[in-house]
């Protein structure tokens, strides 16, 4: 377990630079700037990350964990029987629960500003969905590669979810017409028996 003045600076640190994001860009935020809001030396900071970009990653796997968490909880109250759109209505239940619940991160993952944060998240998403659809892989026989599978998943998934937000869609209704979408496109990405025997 972590010594409590290490997690307390961590915080600090994670705090800061979310705070920093929302005035500027990640690639002109400086070490001695960050270093500044959260009130901590230049050597305390290297003596827990090698730069910048070692902070932001933990605070993607953070999220990682977090979400993931989440997403086995609703699947063991959920989804026992291990059904394939119900596994993946919950992890996009997790997914949206997570990105409104931290929006004050997420909000920065804009490909134009911030392209770093927009391809990590993007990374972290789209190795979730497929993590998830190779253990679908197992039990179903699917018509597209996972990895197919999770790109149209992820990429449609996050367009629909920040073209709701931008036109202020409630998020009970983003999840509503989000599951309708997903478990429509989940349908079509299972064999029939008929196309199995072809």
């Amino acid at each position: 377990m972590e010594d409590k003045r290490i997690t307390k600076t961590k915080r600090s640190l994670k705090a800061a630079m979310i705070e920093m994001l929302s005035k500027e860009d990640f690639e002109h935020i400086s070490i001695t700037e960050l270093c500044r809001q959260a009130e901590i030396s230049r050597i305390t900071f290297y003596s827990h990350y090698n730069d910048k970009y070692a902070l932001l990653d933990e605070i993607f796997d953070d999220m990682l964990r977090i979400g993931t968490e989440d997403y086995y909880r609703r699947q063991k109250e959920n989804n026992p029987s291990g059904r394939l759109a119900a596994g993946y209505v919950n992890m996009l239940d997790s997914i949206l629960e997570l990105y409104y619940e931290r929006f004050d991160f997420f909000q920065h993952a804009n490909p134009e500003k911030n392209p770093y944060l927009a391809s990590r998240l993007y990374s972290i998403i789209l190795d979730t969905v497929e993590m998830h659809t190779l253990h679908v892989k197992k039990r179903l026989r699917l018509k597209y590669s996972p990895k197919k599978i999770a790109g149209f998943v992820c990429f449609g998934m996050l367009g629909f979810v920040n073209e709701s937000h931008k036109d202020n869609t409630p998020l009970a209704k983003i999840r509503q017409e989000a599951r309708e979408l997903l478990t429509d496109l989940l349908h079509s990405t299972v064999l029939t028996d008929g196309e199995r025997q072809r």
